[in-house]
């Protein structure tokens, strides 16, 4: 079981099909215009898509590891939580 009971476990720094999910759904609303006025991305939607998604998968990965190292230390001291 994975993070919050979803899914199956993913290896370590595997990206599971979720937070693809997330990503393209926040950064689509973000970047690109609900009126759809050419068929391919233009250089502006295409370049905040690259950084909504290298963004994304930043603060992702940042709190993956302050949540294991929170999860470590109350682990060693015998807390039951933990705050980020």
């Amino acid at each position: 079981m994975s993070l919050f009971g979803r899914g199956a476990p993913t290896p370590s720094g595997a990206v599971n099909q979720e937070r693809i999910e997330m990503a393209t759904i926040s950064c689509h609303s973000k970047c690109i215009s609900p009126r759809y006025a050419e068929g391919d991305l233009n250089k502006g939607e295409s370049v905040c898509i690259d950084r909504c998604v290298a963004k994304f998968f930043e603060v992702n990965k940042r709190v993956g590891e302050k949540m294991q190292s929170a999860g470590a230390n109350a682990q060693a001291t015998g807390s039951t939580s933990f705050s980020l």
